[in-house]
């Protein structure tokens, strides 16, 4: 099973720089040799979300209720009762890390890409309250009911987003201009705009409130392989946390892949060629 990030689906795992690489014949997740499942988590893609009717009515999941959903998914509803790795990217990462503890018999290894198992707290939480503050706050969001989206709360929503997923040195390579930035950043707030939802938005940014894996993190029985970027926003290395909680884990290892061409700061837990030979050492293991 493969677990999306925030504001994601399965379907990013259909880009070619993650199929591409590992749904391949003789890939390390060859769909002829494996059963895969990319599921949308709760309030994300197609699963039900607030956009659907209920809006700020929707219920107030949270990332114990997501996971609780898919193992619902899996078990009733593909019959399946055990998994030989569960790879999780940003959120779908710190979902792994609640699969852990939550089900530790139910999956064989762990491939953590991007994410902390703590509390979210810090820089990680401002930038999510930004956006929650953002939203309600929005005179247009009309406590939810409202019938055109809270257009100025998006528009910086978007900002904070895109300045999340950009790294410097990928900014300053593809954006090498003002006009080419300036457009760039147009462009981005129109695709942004054109699926964005303010009251999908708000929940999918506001279900980690309850996240804090971190005192049980040595009870997860699962051989694990946790890979952090040092370019990542989110999780930035200079925070030490990883280096404190991998000693935790029980099978478990740390790596911090360093700045390079390759790497795309939060958003390399989509490019597989950086990091597949991590995986494929999680796979060899027995």
């Amino acid at each position: 099973m493969i677990l999306h990030g925030t504001g994601g689906s399965g379907q990013q795992f259909l880009r070619p720089q993650f199929a591409g690489v590992l749904f391949v014949p003789g890939g390390l997740l060859d769909p002829a040799r494996y059963f895969i499942v990319l599921p949308d988590g709760i309030g994300h893609g197609k699963s039900s979300k607030p956009s659907d009717g209920m809006h700020a009515k929707f219920p107030a999941y949270t990332y114990n209720d997501m996971v609780h959903a898919q193992y619902q998914l899996l078990t009733r509803g593909l019959h399946i009762n055990h998994l030989r790795l569960i790879l999780g990217t940003s959120m779908g990462c710190m979902h792994s890390f609640v699969w852990g503890e939550t089900y530790p018999a139910f999956t064989v290894a762990l491939m953590l890409l991007a994410c902390l198992p703590v509390q979210i707290a810090g820089r990680n939480r401002l930038w999510r309250k930004m956006i929650i503050d953002g939203i309600r706050n929005d005179p247009a969001w009309q406590g939810g009911d409202y019938t055109i989206e809270p257009h100025e709360a998006l528009r910086s929503a978007s900002d904070i987003l895109f300045l999340a997923s950009i790294t410097p040195l990928i900014a300053q390579a593809q954006l090498p201009t003002r006009d080419v930035a300036d457009a760039d950043l147009d462009k981005h707030h129109a695709d942004d705009f054109a699926h964005l939802d303010a009251n999908d938005l708000l929940y999918q940014v506001s279900d980690s409130r309850e996240y804090d894996p971190s005192a049980n993190v040595a009870t997860i029985t699962a051989k694990i392989m946790w890979i952090n970027t040092a370019d990542g926003f989110i999780n930035p290395p200079e925070l030490g946390i990883a280096e404190k909680m991998a000693p935790r884990l029980r099978y478990g290892k740390f790596v911090l892949l360093p700045i390079s061409e390759k790497t795309h700061g939060h958003g390399t837990h989509i490019w597989a060629a950086v990091w597949k030979k991590y995986l494929a050492e999680l796979l060899q293991e027995k």
